[in-house]
Parts: structure tokens; sequence; C-alpha cells
């Protein structure tokens, strides 16, 4: 018994993973979802808080999970185009107005539901972001293009950005006011901010320099940047920095030094498919059924609020920003999902002490409701916008 227990725990996570990716392909074949939602979907009913088929994930896992969102934040990045900002800067306008907007209304009801106030700002610092592991992933698998898919992109980008420097001044604060130490809040809110963004532009620019040097920027790009990518996460997460931040300015430098990705080289291969699924499994393995009870009308009503704050802007500055107001409801729509990103970006501060997920009232439930709707809202709206590829979804 004792050996099959441990041959059960050795091959627990690749089997979860067969299982996922078996879902995943069910799911998007016979009733049309998302894959990401389904990967999710197995992932929570795996996880050791519920059936107990899963280790209770970390180490290992976590660095995957992590080395997962930085291929896909470096591709986000890569596909950002800084000119479109100068161009039209009514789109950087929406994306702060945007962002801000989520954060207040988030954290007024937050305050309403009797949260107390650190705890409220953190709810509202996560409930910024988009999820860019779930946005890109539905866009690539209906290879989405069009207006809606690239402000989708472009948004998700700067609201990530906005939320790691707004959740990194919440910890910090938390810090301040729980022991008193302002070096200790400093580093942990600007000096991680800084050090993480300098890391990503230093890899954006010695990986395109050494290609160039060797050789290699059309044969090798696509292995190059992902060793990259692996090399700069477990850097960024051992020195306890921002391999979120790290990965996204990383691509978004790489894109500026003119290193072209061709379309075939998009999603990182095979690699990243199966990252992706260990992705969406992992974070939905985090979650605990017993705590989705805990808070979940609140987490119902900062999905409402969050939906209607998203569309809302995005409406609103449709029209300055060269969109039609149809369009500029269907971004917010598309806008949704959340769940890896919040999930990952607390995993960060675990070294911290204390359990950020267990003080955030609603936010088990809230990343739950996200982790599966979240993509659906986004593939409805790509469709919906017309900029689904007829025909030529994977």
């Amino acid at each position: 018994m004792e050996n099959l227990n441990h041959v059960l725990s050795e091959i627990a996570w690749p089997l979860a993973l067969a299982l996922a990716w078996l879902g995943g392909e069910v799911g998007r074949r016979w009733l049309g979802l998302p894959r990401v939602s389904c990967y999710a979907i197995v992932g929570f009913f795996v996880a050791s808080s519920q059936s107990g088929f899963l280790p209770p994930p970390g180490g290992s896992m976590t660095l995957l999970a992590n080395v997962a969102l930085g291929l896909i934040l470096f591709e986000l990045g890569y596909r950002i185009n800084l000119g479109w900002l100068r161009a039209n800067p009514w789109l950087g306008a929406t994306s702060v107005v945007e962002a801000a907007a989520t954060f207040g209304l988030v954290f007024f009801i937050a305050v309403i539901f009797g949260q107390p106030h650190i705890p409220a700002l953190l709810l509202a610092a996560l409930a910024m972001p988009t999820s860019p592991a779930a946005a890109l992933r539905v866009i690539n698998d209906l290879r989405g293009s069009g207006q809606v898919t690239e402000r989708t992109l472009h948004l998700s980008a700067f609201n990530c950005v906005f939320a790691v420097v707004a959740f990194r001044i919440v910890v910090g604060y938390a810090l301040l006011a729980g022991n008193g130490s302002l070096f200790e809040a400093v580093w942990n809110s600007v000096v991680v901010v800084l050090v993480s963004a300098g890391l990503g532009t230093l890899f954006g620019v010695a990986v395109p320099g050494l290609l160039r040097f060797t050789g290699g920027l059309t044969r090798h790009t696509t292995v190059a940047f992902a060793l990259a990518v692996v090399l700069l996460t477990a850097l960024t997460q051992t020195l306890q920095f921002s391999p979120i931040l790290a990965a996204l300015v990383f691509g978004l430098i790489a894109r500026h030094r003119r290193v072209v990705l061709s379309q075939a080289q998009r999603n990182f291969g095979v690699l990243g498919d199966l990252l992706a699924v260990q992705l969406f499994v992992f974070v939905a393995a985090t979650l605990d059924w017993h705590q989705v009870g805990v808070g979940l009308k609140l987490a119902l009503v900062v999905v409402v609020a969050r939906l209607l704050v998203k569309t809302g802007v995005t409406t609103l500055f449709a029209r300055v920003s060269g969109l039609s107001w149809r369009k500029g409801a269907l971004t917010g729509v598309a806008l949704m999902p959340l769940s890896v990103f919040a999930v990952l970006l607390i995993e960060q501060t675990r070294y911290l002490g204390g359990d950020l997920v267990e003080q955030l009232s609603g936010m088990t439930a809230l990343v739950l409701l996200l982790d599966l709707f979240g993509p659906l809202a986004t593939q409805w709206a790509l469709r919906r916008a017309g900029e689904a590829q007829p025909g030529r979804e994977d």
C-alpha cells in the first residue's frame, strides 16, 4: 500500500496535467468552451483541498507556473506597440482611468462590506488587472485580430503594470503599518518595482545583442528568448523581486530592439502549450472550496462592479480613441479575466509572512468565478466583434 501511495504521489501532477489537457480538448470541441477554463475546472477538482489527488502546490510547481506566466507576459510585452500610444494618447487615458476607477470602486465596496483598511486596499489592487494568461491564450486559440483584440492586449499590459505597482505600494504600506520599518516598506515596494523593471530592460537589450553577435537572430530566436525568460524568472523569484514585471518589460524592450518573432513562434510552440496547462491547473489547485463561501457576496458584487467599470470606461473613451461604441463596450467585456495574475502576484509575497489570501475575504470566490467565466467573456466579446477567424480556430 505504501508503494502504491508513493507511485500515485509521484505521478499525480503529470496525470493531472494529462486530464486537464484532455478536458480542454473535449470542452473546446464539444462545448465550445475556452481551453483555459477547462484546465482550471480540472485543477480545482483535483486539488489537495478538494479531492486530495494533488499534493499542495509549491516549490518547483510554483517556479514552473511563474515560468509559464513569464513566457506569456514576454509575448504580451512583445506585441505592445508604444508608437500607438503616441499616435493615439486616448488609449493611454483609457488605461489610466479604467485602472484607477476599478481600484477606487472595489476599495469602496470592500469597505462597505466591512473589510479592514489594508485588506480592502489589497483587494482593490488585485482587482485592477486583466489576466494576460487567459486573454492571450483565448486570443491565440481564436486567431483573434482587430481593434478589440489589440486594445484588449494593450490595456491588459498597461493595467498589469499599474496593478503590480499598486499592489507593491500597498504591501509596503502594510509592512510600514505593521512593524514600522521604513527600509522594509521601501524595499518591498519601490525597490522591487525598479529592480524588476531594470532586470527586464537588461535582458531586453542583452539577449537581442547576443543573438546578433552570434548570428542566430533568425534561427534561434524562440529558443533563446524562452531560455532567457526561464533564467529571468528563476533569478527574480530567487532574489524575491517581481518575475511578472520583469518578463513584461523584457518582451517590450525586445520588440523595440527590432527582433522579429514569426507567427509560427507565437505561444512558444509545444513548450508554451504545455506550460499553459500547468499554469491554469496550478492556479486552480491553490483554491480551497471551503473558502469559496467566505465573502461570496462580496466577490459577486466585485465581479459586477469590475465589469461595469471596465465596460463603462472603454465605452466612454471609444469614440475619441477611434472606436465605435459597440466595440468599446466589447473591449471592456474582453478585459474580464483575472485569476492567474492575481494568484501569482500573491504567491510572490509569501516570503513576507502571513497569508494574504486568508486576509482577503471573498478573494477565493472572486478568483474561482473569474477563472471559469473570465475567458468565456473574452471569447464571447471577440466573436461578437467579428475578430475570431472563421474556420481557423484550433
